[in-house]
């Protein structure tokens, strides 16, 4: 498998991640999927409830899970899930190899997708 297509996977694998949380909560409601700075973005269409999820590829090694550097998530990301890797206070890094975390990313897209609820 090719570089590119590890990363198509897994960006695949985010987006599958983030639209079954989202069905799973009433609260976030229907997602709008957008492009924003040229990443696959998205975000509650219910106005006031989250901040957007954005994914892409980081760097030759993995993709990444990106949230507004100006909220607290990435600290409560870090609290949680040590064991996983970030990138400053904007995003969670996922290797193109080897286990997904899903639980743990669930955990990290709800708490994005209903950030502004949870304030």
């Amino acid at each position: 498998m090719s570089k590119t297509d590890k990363v198509q996977k897994r960006l695949d694998q985010l987006s599958v991640l983030i639209k079954d949380v989202a069905a799973k909560n009433a609260a976030i409601g229907e997602l709008e999927e957008t492009f924003k700075w040229g990443q696959l973005s998205y975000l509650p269409r219910k106005k006031r409830v989250g901040t957007t999820v954005r994914i892409d590829q980081h760097d030759d090694d993995h993709v990444a899970m990106y949230v507004h550097c100006q909220t607290t998530l990435v600290d409560t990301y870090r609290s949680l899930f040590p064991e996983l890797t970030y990138d400053g206070n904007r995003a969670v890094l996922v290797p193109l190899t080897g286990r997904l975390p899903k639980g743990e990313l669930k955990v990290c897209i709800e708490a994005a997708l209903t950030y502004h609820l949870n304030k």
